[in-house]
């Protein structure tokens, strides 16, 4: 490997009452796939924003050298003259420009003010067939999936002539077949000289693509570790993060389960738009009281719709179907009317739907169930307030106060304040979407074991996650969905990721044909299951 390409030294950083950088020391060899990882909160974003401007110099104590050279980038237009791009967690493309309007944003090319839209076509397609993207530059960016969007967000930072690249969990919202793709893409840069940064809660992608890993916690630096030919020591980089062994990411339960306390029957909803096409096709399955029942599909296959048209039909338009809630049937038309009858939803777009990020922590934990702690009409802000410390302690929220703005918050404090909010409404069914995407490990497992305590008091928990180990390690059953449909229903002492990655990709089949599992016994054995890792 050649020398760095890139040093910071010394880098603290301050906000008010806070440190969010002590010190911090990065080096990145030229050419070279550099991680950085941490827990939320680590600092990885705010000396990714240091380095490329957004918090320019003289805001900041320390010094960075590019190429050799002291930089004092004044904002991010400095950065990127210099050849470094960074490119967001949430992407910043113009839904309704075109693909090459996206690219030359702000970098035109243009003589005296006029556009040559020529030139900028041709180059355009000149970059899209570099980043592997087979699209018509002219094809405007809200007709793209995610997926193509960080192609072109990649081809926009090799338009800025880019010479180190920064991605800040680049595949969070990618499917696994877009995740493998863009990762190849980042070997293929390397290949070319571009030296990359990638910020990532994936182990598995930066054992893929990474030279080295630098670990932050708590705004330091803790260690920088090489990744040799037999990949990296993932407990030492999640001792590094959190301070502590991991030994048993997923909690051992000893399930005590009861009777059905949630079923969906036949469920049967159209899409929004296209009325001639089912996104949910007939589905059915249970969930016991002190149960914890995943849902397993590839994107597309259905799950997250029929876990939003369950909810208050929020999601497509409903064709037939019943709910159960202890063997009673109820009406889940309205939001209002499934919370009422103790159905909770945690959304898997907590900042677009699960959160007021402009309010405070205390707000929104309170949201769903204000008649708690309102009187006569009149919301009793103490009253809220003692809710919401309450609820800061048992979580681990990590805060100032209550009264912090929630968007400030980092994913994974976000997210238990979303749990927090719908633990508060006392539902006797909580339906988790990817309740763990987007944060750390030290996160994750906090979550996990708030899943396994709201099953232990008797909620049944269904679980839906694109992570095949991680409802391998909660669940103690297993549904697969494929076009709309169920195709399987597997307990998780016969489960492993082959056996359910066949049921999801297999075509859809009646639920007649399902395996269906005997009694809650056979469906929850008595001893802990065991971990992923041993199936």
């Amino acid at each position: 490997m050649a020398g760095p390409v890139l040093e910071m030294r010394s880098i603290t950083k301050t906000f008010p009452g806070v440190k969010a950088l002590s010190d911090v020391e990065l080096s990145v060899a030229a050419g070279e796939i550099h991680a950085i990882c941490g827990e939320n909160g680590a600092g990885k974003s705010t000396l990714m924003k240091v380095l490329s401007g957004v918090y320019p110099h003289g805001s900041y104590e320390g010094e960075i050298l590019f190429e050799g050279e002291p930089c004092r980038f004044k904002d991010i237009r400095a950065s990127e003259q210099r050849g470094i791009v960074i490119i967001h967690q949430e992407l910043a493309l113009v839904p309704y420009l075109s693909i090459a309007e996206n690219i030359f944003l702000g970098n035109e090319h243009a003589t005296r003010g006029i556009i040559s839209w020529h030139r900028t076509l041709t180059h355009a397609a000149a970059l899209l067939k570099r980043v592997g993207l087979h699209e018509n530059p002219q094809t405007r960016i809200a007709d793209i999936g995610v997926g193509k969007q960080q192609l072109v967000e990649i081809a926009k930072a090799l338009a800025k002539e880019v010479k180190l690249l920064i991605l800040d969990e680049p595949t969070a919202a990618l499917n696994d077949e877009d995740s493998r793709k863009l990762l190849d893409l980042m070997l293929e840069l390397k290949a070319q000289g571009i030296s990359c940064i990638i910020i990532s809660h994936k182990l598995n992608e930066i054992a893929r693509v990474a030279d080295s890993v630098t670990v932050l916690r708590d705004g330091r630096t803790i260690e920088t570790i090489p990744v040799g030919a037999d990949g990296i020591a993932e407990d030492r980089i999640i001792r590094g993060m959190v301070g502590r062994d991991l030994e048993h990411r997923y909690p051992e339960r000893t399930p005590a389960i009861g009777e059905v306390a949630f079923a969906v029957e036949d469920w049967t909803v159209q899409h929004p738009i296209d009325h001639h096409r089912n996104v949910v096709d007939g589905a059915s399955l249970t969930v016991r009281a002190g149960e914890i029942v995943g849902i397993a599909g590839l994107m597309g296959a259905g799950r997250t719709e029929l876990a939003m048209s369950v909810f208050g039909r929020s999601y497509g338009r409903y064709t037939g179907g019943r709910v159960l809630v202890h063997g009673r049937e109820v009406s889940t038309r309205t939001v209002p009317q499934a919370i009422g009858h103790g159905i909770a939803y945690v959304t898997e777009d907590r900042k677009h739907l699960g959160l007021n990020l402009i309010d405070d922590i205390s707000r929104n934990i309170t949201l769903s169930a204000l008649g708690k702690v309102a009187r006569r009409g009149w919301v009793n802000r103490h009253e809220e307030t003692k809710v919401a410390e309450a609820y800061r302690a048992s979580m681990n929220i990590k805060a100032p106060s209550v009264f912090a703005e929630t968007g400030k918050l980092s994913g994974g404090n976000q997210q238990k304040v979303v749990l927090s909010k719908w633990i508060f409404a006392g539902p006797e069914v909580l339906i988790l979407d990817e309740p763990t995407r987007g944060i750390d490990i030290g996160a994750k497992a906090e979550i996990y074991q708030v899943i396994a305590d709201l099953a232990a008091q008797g909620k049944a928990v269904l679980v839906i996650s694109s992570e095949l180990p991680e409802l391998l390690g909660l669940c103690d059953r297993i549904y697969t969905m494929a076009e709309g449909r169920i195709t399987g229903e597997v307990a998780r002492a016969d489960a492993d990721q082959e056996s359910l990655m066949r049921l999801m990709t297999v075509s859809a089949a009646p639920q007649t044909a399902l395996p269906q599992a005997a009694s809650p016994q056979a469906a929850a054995p008595q001893t802990a299951a065991p971990r992923p890792e041993q199936v």
